[in-house]
């Protein structure tokens, strides 16, 4: 099926329904924050204070930093995301690079972004060869964060600024992620990836906005097409995944897959796809995490496919273990659906649970 096209040209309406309690932490606890939750409010004073959530990975498709960030949309102040600048497990483990996309993303959706960096990690106490150069328990460094939060108490620009100037540091951030790798391979007594691939990675941060932008969106796109080819363990999906690219107004280019696309006529309609083997719902982490197709879904605005533009219809698409029921849903998982249906209602898209449309 041909690549999808289209455009969010205004910016983003919709409202949020299943944004979870959040604890409340003080500034001078926030190092105790980012240990115990991934997503808290932040009190600063009497007068501020903002909705936080923190990325694990740079990556947005590891540990569902986007359902940390819906958890914030609700919040009527300043929603903040901390996301590392870069992350290296170890030789044996993973490496993710922050991504030009993933900030213009959270511009559009007004979320000041805090690029940061990890300063300490521990080595891994598996003692199989697999885990023999890897690192666990990485933590941000606090000064660093507590200095940024500072500056955006008397920040009266808009997110887009604010993240734009964040990216103008990235340099110096990445630098410093890359001393505290060296040192943490000291200390822990572990190989790291290769120090020429960050450096080269760095290097691109020092040409400029524009070039990181083109860099990064080159890396998207091919985990774009990666991604298009294969099906995830949590989707079931009926073999129609596309790639879909989308413009805003902002400058942002933001690389996709949907899960599902069928044409009739006119109407075009995109699928997100969640699944558990389990017979109950998919997790309320799943749910948010598809949600967040949703909010770009029905946002869309000329919608083109194979040279001829269609009209979008958003589609969150549930399935279960082949034993699941309705009526047999707990108390809780019976109130998660309603507020899910409410939301879908309120937002214009369509909730599908193992073929049935429920909104």
């Amino acid at each position: 099926m041909s690549e999808i096209n289209a455009k969010i040209k205004k910016g983003i309406l919709y409202r949020p329904f299943l944004c979870r309690e959040l604890q409340e932490y003080s500034f001078e606890n926030l190092e105790t924050a980012l240990s115990n939750d991934s997503v808290f409010v932040l009190r600063i004073d009497d007068k501020n204070q903002f909705a936080v959530s923190r990325w694990v990975s740079a990556k947005r498709t590891r540990s569902y930093p986007y359902a940390r960030v819906y958890d914030t949309l609700e919040f009527s102040g300043k929603r903040i995301t901390i996301i590392p600048i870069l992350k290296d497990e170890g030789k044996d483990g993973d490496r993710d690079y922050l991504e030009w996309d993933t900030v213009s993303l959270m511009s559009l959706l007004g979320v000041y972004v805090i690029i940061s960096y990890y300063t300490s990690a521990k080595k891994s106490a598996k003692k199989d060869q697999e885990h023999k150069n890897k690192i666990t328990d990485q933590r941000f460094d606090i000064k660093q964060i507590k200095s940024e939060i500072k500056q955006l108490l008397s920040y009266h620009l808009d997110a887009l600024h604010w993240n734009l100037w964040q990216l103008d540091k990235a340099k110096e951030t990445a630098q410093k992620a890359l001393a505290s790798y060296e040192r943490i391979s000291r200390e822990c007594s572990v190989e790291m990836h290769s120090k020429e691939f960050f450096e080269k990675r760095i290097n691109e941060l020092f040409k400029g906005a524009e070039s990181f932008k083109q860099f990064s969106r080159d890396l998207a796109q091919s985990a774009q097409k990666r991604e298009s080819l294969t099906i995830q363990p949590k989707e079931k999906t009926d073999d129609t995944k596309t790639s879909l690219t989308i413009k805003n107004y902002l400058g942002g280019h933001y690389y996709f897959t949907v899960d599902e696309v069928k044409v009739d006529g006119n109407e075009i309609y995109l699928t997100e796809a969640k699944h558990t083997k389990d017979d109950k719902l998919p997790s309320s982490e799943d749910v948010k995490d598809g949600l967040w197709k949703m909010i770009l879904f029905v946002n869309l605005e000329d919608v083109e496919m194979g040279g001829r533009k269609y009209a979008p219809n958003a589609i969150l698409k549930l399935t279960t273990g082949k034993n699941f029921s309705l009526s047999a849903l707990t108390s809780s998982q019976s109130k998660f659906l309603e507020v899910l249906k409410k939301e879908a209602k309120e937002n214009r898209f369509k909730l599908l649970i193992n073929g049935d449309f429920v909104i």
